[in-house]
C-alpha cells in the first residue's frame, strides 16, 4: 500500500483519484464467496467471471462493492445519483453525458493488475442506438419492463481476484480534495479485509413443490413470431436488407434470490463474460458468449480495437469422434459461413469507422470455440484507434452487434422497431466497463436474464436471411433463451 508521502506526491501530479491497494491470499475463497462476504447483500454491486475457450476460468474476477454513486439514463434524461439522491439532473445525449464525466476523472492507475481496476461499469440497454443513429431516434411505443436505458455503477471500491495465483488485490480509491482522504481509504481497507475472516451464510435455496413452479410465459405467439420471420423474407426479397434478426421475450415468475440463479447459470453455460449485477430495483445475470468491442492499450503504444463475430452453432458431440464430425458439418454448412462472412464484413466496416488507415485486419477465421453444451464459429477483427478517439467513440461505432440487428444495421433495426412486440430493454444492448485507464470491454447481452418485481425476463433472436424457414427460427429462439429458463428451473428444484 502507498504511504501518505507517495500519496501527496500523487495528487500533486494532478490525480484526483488515488488507488490504496492491500493484498490478500485467497486460496480458501470463491469469487462467490468473496462477492458475498464484501458486499454483505448490498445493491449496486457486481461479480464479473469469464470461462476462456469454453473449458477453463479466465485469470480475473472483479467484484464491484456496493458504489455509492452511479449514473442512470432513459431517453434523453440523465441522473447522477450519489447515496440514493440525485445530485445532478440533465436533458441530454446521455453518450456526450458519460464522455464528458469520464474526464472529471484523474484517476492514477494501479500498476501490474489487469485493465479494470476501477471506472464505470455497468449496462448500456438496446435503446442505446437512439442517440447514435438519427433514423432510429424515435422509440417505438411498445411494452417495457421498465428499466433505464443505461445504468453505471461509478467503481471507486472493488477486488481483483487473480486465480491462477490466489492472490486477492482490495482496491480503494481517494480524492486527495477530500480531508482526510487517505486516512479514511486506510480505514476502508481495514475493514474489508476484516471481512475477509467473516462467516457468511449463503442465501438459502428450498425446492418449489412442482404444483408452485411457475410457467413460462411468451409475448409472442408462435403463429405471429413466424409472420414475423415471412415479413422480414419480404423485406429480404425486395432488397432493403440481407439479414434481420429476430427476437422474443419469455418470462417467468421468480422469488428466489436473483444470486442463486446467476450460480446456476454459471455451472450450466460457462462462458467468457459472466456477469451479475444487484442494481436495487433490478438484476442482471448473464453468461454471454460474445464480445460486442473491446478497447485496450497494445504494447505498441497505440489502442488496439477488438470485436470478435460469432455466428454458427453446432451441439457438442457425444464422443471424441462426434464432436469432430459436428465440427466439420458445421464448417461445411454453406448456410452458416455465408452468414459469417456477412459478420465479419460488418465487423471490418465498424472497425474501418474509427480506425487509422491500414490497420483493420482479420487475425483469425472460421476458428471453432467450443463450450459446454455447443461450439461456435468465430472471427477475430481488430485496428488501431485514431489518436484523439475514445472509448465512446468505439461504442457508436460498433453498437448494437451486427449479430443482435442484422445486416445493414440501420435498415435492419428499422424493421426490427416494427415487427418485435415488445422493448428489449437490455437485450442487445452492452454489459461491462469503460475503466479509468481508458481501457473499455464490453460483451453483447445474450444469454441474460433481468429480475425485476419477482419475474424473470429472457429475450433471444434468430437471424433471418433469404432462405429462413419460420419454424425453425422460432425453436432457434427457444434454443437461445433456454440456458437461462433452465437455470430458473434448477433454482426452483433447489439447484
Amino acid at each position: 500500500m502507498i504511504t501518505h508521502h507517495e500519496f501527496q506526491a500523487l495528487a500533486a501530479q494532478g490525480h484526483n483519484r488515488i488507488p490504496l491497494v492491500a493484498q490478500a491470499l485467497a486460496d480458501l475463497d470463491t469469487p462467490l464467496s468473496l462477492y458475498l462476504k464484501l458486499t454483505q447483500g448490498r445493491p449496486q454491486s457486481f461479480l464479473l467471471e469469464s470461462v476462456v475457450g469454453g473449458e477453463r476460468f479466465g485469470r480475473y474476477s472483479f467484484v464491484g462493492l456496493p458504489a455509492r454513486t452511479l449514473v442512470r439514463a432513459t431517453g434523453r434524461h440523465v441522473e447522477v445519483v450519489t447515496d440514493g439522491v440525485v445530485v445532478e439532473s440533465h436533458e441530454t445525449n446521455p453518450l456526450d453525458f458519460i464522455a464528458t464525466y469520464q474526464q472529471r476523472f484523474q484517476a492514477a492507475v494501479p500498476q501490474g493488475l489487469p485493465r479494470f481496476c476501477g471506472g464505470l461499469a455497468g449496462y448500456f440497454g438496446y435503446d442505446t442506438v437512439r442517440h447514435i443513429e438519427p433514423r432510429l431516434a424515435r422509440r417505438p411505443e411498445t411494452p417495457s419492463i421498465g428499466t433505464p436505458d443505461i445504468l453505471l455503477l461509478q467503481c471507486e471500491e472493488l477486488a481483483v481476484i487473480d486465480n491462477l495465483a490466489d492472490r486477492l488485490y482490495l482496491i480503494v480509491y481517494a480524492d486527495p480534495a477530500q480531508a482526510g482522504a487517505y486516512d479514511r481509504a486506510v480505514a476502508r481497507i481495514a475493514e474489508l479485509q476484516a471481512q475477509l475472516n467473516a462467516v457468511v451464510p449463503v442465501p438459502p435455496i428450498a425446492a418449489l413443490p412442482e404444483a408452485d413452479r411457475h410457467p413460462v410465459e411468451r409475448h409472442f405467439a408462435k403463429a405471429d413470431f413466424e409472420a414475423a420471420v415471412r415479413k422480414c423474407k419480404d423485406y429480404i426479397a425486395a432488397g432493403d436488407c440481407m439479414q434481420v434478426v429476430i427476437g422474443q421475450r419469455l418470462e417467468k415468475r421468480f422469488t428466489a434470490s436473483p444470486l442463486s440463479l446467476y450460480r446456476a447459470l454459471r455451472s450450466l453455460n460457462p462462458s467468457p463474460y459472466m456477469y451479475y449485477y444487484d442494481l436495487g430495483d433490478h438484476h442482471v445475470v448473464g453468461s454471454s458468449p460474445e464480445i460486442l468491442v473491446r478497447q485496450e492499450k497494445s504494447a505498441e503504444g497505440g489502442e488496439t480495437i477488438t470485436i470478435r463475430p460469432i455466428a454458427g452453432t453446432r451441439p457438442r458431440g457425444a464422443t471424441p469422434e462426434a464432436d469432430v464430425a459436428n465440427e466439420r458439418e458445421l464448417l461445411a454448412d454453406p448456410k452458416e459461413r455465408a452468414e459469417h462472412v456477412m459478420l465479419i464484413d460488418l465487423a471490418r466496416n465498424d472497425i474501418g469507422r474509427i480506425a487509422k488507415t491500414g490497420t483493420v485486419k482479420v487475425t483469425e477465421a472460421f476458428g471453432i470455440e467450443r463450450y459446454s453444451h455447443v461450439m461456435h464459429i468465430v472471427s477475430n477483427v481488430e485496428g488501431t484507434l485514431k489518436d484523439g478517439m475514445t472509448g465512446l467513440d468505439v461504442l457508436r461505432a460498433s453498437f448494437p452487434a451486427g449479430t443482435l440487428s442484422g445486416a445493414p444495421k440501420i435498415r435492419a433495426m428499422e424493421i426490427i422497431d416494427e415487427l418485435e412486440p415488445v422493448q428489449r430493454g437490455v437485450y442487445g444492448g452492452a454489459v461491462g466497463y469503460l475503466s479509468f485507464a481508458g481501457d473499455m470491454d464490453v460483451a453483447i447481452a445474450i444469454r441474460t436474464g433481468v429480475i425485476k418485481d419477482q419475474t424473470l425476463y429472457v429475450q433471444a433472436g434468430a437471424g433471418v436471411v433469404a432462405d429462413s424457414v419460420p419454424e425453425l427460427e422460432w425453436q432457434e429462439t427457444e434454443a437461445k433463451a433456454r440456458a437461462v429458463i433452465r437455470a430458473a428451473e434448477m433454482v426452483e428444484q433447489g439447484l
